[in-house]
């Protein structure tokens, strides 16, 4: 199994995606939503993790129209400065145009069962939500989305299962906006909720700041048995 990096075209232009692919030469799609670092090693990492699992991975460089290839280290002060600036200037719609492309491109993917799912992480996690809410992703998962308070109203739409693993520490999902997220969705019927009462945001990025082993094994464990579960 090895990954590489294709280009995916749209009408606003063409833009890369990291693909891995099982070494069966098949799967179920997985679109892999990227954290406001870029593509870089971590989100190739986890594209290759989830080729091993049996699933064709795609990770959309989703900065492309501010800064195509970009690959960032929340260890570095100023990667992190141009982190936040990235995401400060993001504007979640026209991102969701380009994740719609891409999962477009994963299901007509020549090793792509057909069937295929979404998960992201942090500003991926929102946008994860999303693709739930917006798209025909067949199973999602977000981990620490930021944001997803905010547009509570777009799960009215949501008729496919989601699943949100939340931070109860997280430094950028407060306390009132992990109780509005559970009052509106601990009892929707496509919905589950994952809670790490102790962890910060990004426990589950490996060499990361706030990285928690247990939970992040906890959390991966669940994420795969629910896309196998769903996509398989």
């Amino acid at each position: 199994m090895t990954g590489q990096h294709i280009s995916i075209n749209t009408a606003d232009g063409a833009f890369s995606a990291y693909r891995a692919v099982p070494a069966s030469g098949k799967g179920a799609g997985v679109l892999v939503l990227q954290e406001v670092f870029g593509v870089n090693q971590g989100m190739r990492q986890i594209c290759d993790g989830l080729a091993e699992a049996g699933f064709v991975a795609l990770c959309p460089d989703l900065f492309w129209r501010a800064e195509p290839g970009l690959e960032l280290d929340d260890h570095v002060d100023a990667d992190l400065k141009r982190a936040f600036q990235l995401y400060g200037e993001f504007d979640l719609d026209t991102g969701m145009c380009d994740v719609a492309a891409a999962l477009a491109h994963l299901r007509a993917d020549k090793a792509c069962t057909g069937k295929a799912g979404a998960m992201g992480y942090c500003l991926g996690g929102m946008l994860a939500y999303l693709t739930a809410c917006r798209t025909n992703s067949d199973a999602t998962v977000g981990y620490y989305g930021v944001g997803i308070e905010t547009r509570l109203g777009e799960a009215d739409a949501l008729d496919r299962p989601l699943l949100l693993h939340i931070a109860g520490k997280d430094q950028f999902v407060p306390p009132q906006a992990q109780a509005d997220i559970h009052t509106a969705f601990d009892d929707h019927p496509m919905i589950r909720l994952e809670g790490y009462p102790d962890e910060d945001h990004a426990f589950a990025r490996p060499g990361g700041r706030h990285y928690s082993g247990n939970s992040a094994d906890r959390a991966n464990m669940l994420t795969l048995k629910f896309l196998h579960e769903i996509l398989d």
